[in-house]
């Protein structure tokens, strides 16, 4: 078994610039992970034989984005038994919507937790919420994390009132 905790997944390297948020968030929690390009349609074999083996590998949870027909954590989540994330990408045609509803509409039984249209960041933070109920490390750097969320808004703030909107918008 190996020491890899989340997989993060995508159709198409087209995807990689979003994907990059949770891969980005993952590393700076120090969470362990891998990265693939695979396809619901056009790698339908590699993508089945990746879902069966991620948990023996120590997969814990699985976290994909795609655009278009964004079937595949759909399909991921057919086959994985444990937590999958779906990713929705900004697609051309339809602004995302089309992505947004392929991976949200799931039948009963088989759950794909969905963020956001180019959501991959929350998509990194579900998941390490998810490893952090057995994971007393993770959830301080996640309590610190959000502190520092809190911090950041609470400057912003004060920082308008000094200023005044108009100066903070022609610097911002």
């Amino acid at each position: 078994m190996s020491n890899v905790t989340v997989s993060v997944i995508m159709g198409s390297d087209s995807d990689l610039p979003i994907m990059k948020e949770a891969l980005d968030i993952l590393n700076d929690f120090g969470v362990a992970n891998e990265v693939f390009i695979l396809s619901a349609h056009r790698t339908f074999e590699a993508t089945k034989e990746f879902a069966q083996a991620a948990k023996d590998r120590g997969v814990k949870v699985i976290i994909a984005g795609a655009g278009g027909a964004a079937h595949l954590a759909g399909v991921i989540a057919a086959i994985f038994p444990l937590p999958v994330i779906g990713v929705p990408i900004k697609s051309k045609s339809l602004d995302g919507l089309d992505s947004l509803l392929s991976t949200i509409q799931m039948p009963p039984g088989i759950p794909v937790a969905t963020v956001a249209i180019n959501g991959a960041k929350n998509a990194a933070i579900l998941a390490i919420q998810i490893l952090s109920t057995s994971d007393k490390k993770l959830d301080l750097k996640l309590t610190e994390y959000r502190s520092q969320l809190k911090d950041s808004v609470l400057e912003k703030t004060e920082k308008l009132k000094d200023i005044g909107y108009k100066k903070y918008l022609a610097i911002k």
